[in-house]
């Protein structure tokens, strides 16, 4: 555990200029303590870490030193080459870089570990759109992953339903959300998501802006997703479901709120059916997502769309005798 945890720490140094002690042990998931046991441990062992004190200091590596990949193990060979993603790479324009990345890696691995990459490649795929549709590449993609990548400010139309604004942005990430491209940007000191595919033009403007350093694009992004999930419930249905009917809900409505509203509902009647308030997007898509319960829901409000299920039933009854 240790030798490996050293090994990470002369990774982290070899690859920025500088890292404090807090920084490392938030790395490395350790106190400063043990960074400084560490630090100490690899000068002894003769790799030239350096620390620097006071309150600008840190930790560093001196004279060029760097280390080799010879260490890799099986697994964590595959997982390297698990890490890039073919069809997302070839939209961004950066196949190629990334084949001579993938093609300078398997030099450096030992000799046994050289089929990692086609091991790795016959284990996992990703496969990002969902079903029943046809992914579609967005033409500006790659000018806008060029921007992302150069820290370079763009400038762009964005069609906005039924209107098109100029937008001034600084692209800090792209997401890939089931075949459908997002620019995770910031715009006048607002975060914003934009889908790539509404911009009509895209250019870069040749200045490079300041990354703010604390940006994290995943946990930003799964703020957003969960905010969107939930700003599109905008109404309420009331249901009784049956045991088999809770189950199933999760899985045809919204799951967090499906959850919450079966985790709040009062405790089953005498037939172990469970009333509850569901927050859905609206009574028609209820009506879609509720219908494939069939029995094991009953909608009991509001009463426009109780009459719809019951309409629905009747004909049914008539359809099938």
């Amino acid at each position: 555990m240790r030798a490996a945890r050293l090994i990470k720490m002369v990774l982290l140094l070899q690859a920025r200029p500088s890292m404090t002690g807090a920084e490392l042990a938030r790395q490395l998931e350790v106190s400063e303590r043990t960074v400084t046991r560490d630090a100490l441990a690899l000068s002894e062992a003769g790799v030239p870490v350096y620390a620097d004190r006071g309150r600008s200091g840190g930790y560093r590596l001196i004279g060029g030193y760097r280390t080799r990949l010879t260490g890799l193990g099986r697994d964590e060979a595959e997982a390297l080459f698990l890490s890039g993603l073919p069809g997302a790479l070839r939209d961004m324009g950066l196949q190629d870089a990334a084949s001579a990345a993938r093609l300078k890696v398997s030099a450096a691995l030992l000799p046994s570990l050289r089929d990692a990459p086609h091991s790795a490649a016959q284990r996992f795929h990703l496969d990002a759109p969902g079903w029943y549709q046809e992914p579609r590449t967005p033409a500006l993609l790659p000018v806008i992953a060029e921007a992302v990548w150069s820290d370079h400010r763009i400038r762009g139309s964005y069609r906005r339903r039924d209107t098109e604004v100029e937008r001034e942005l600084e692209p800090y990430g792209l997401v890939l959300k089931a075949g459908v491209w997002y620019l995770c940007a910031r715009a006048e000191s607002t975060f914003r998501v934009y889908r790539i595919d509404r911009f009509s033009a895209v250019e870069a403007d040749g200045a490079v802006f300041d990354r703010d350093g604390g940006f994290d694009l995943p946990a930003f992004w799964a703020e957003r997703a969960a905010q969107f999930a939930r700003s599109i419930l905008r109404a309420e249905v009331v249901v009784r479901v049956t045991e088999a009917g809770a189950r199933s809900l999760p899985h045809v409505t919204d799951r967090a709120a499906a959850e919450e509203a079966l985790a709040a509902a009062a405790p089953p009647d005498e037939r172990g059916r469970v009333t509850l308030t569901l927050p859905v997007e609206s009574p028609d898509v209820a009506y879609s997502q509720l219908l494939s319960l069939g029995a094991e829901v009953e909608v009991l409000g509001p009463a426009a769309l109780r009459e719809r299920f019951a309409a629905t039933a009747a004909r049914m009854r008539d359809l099938y005798g």
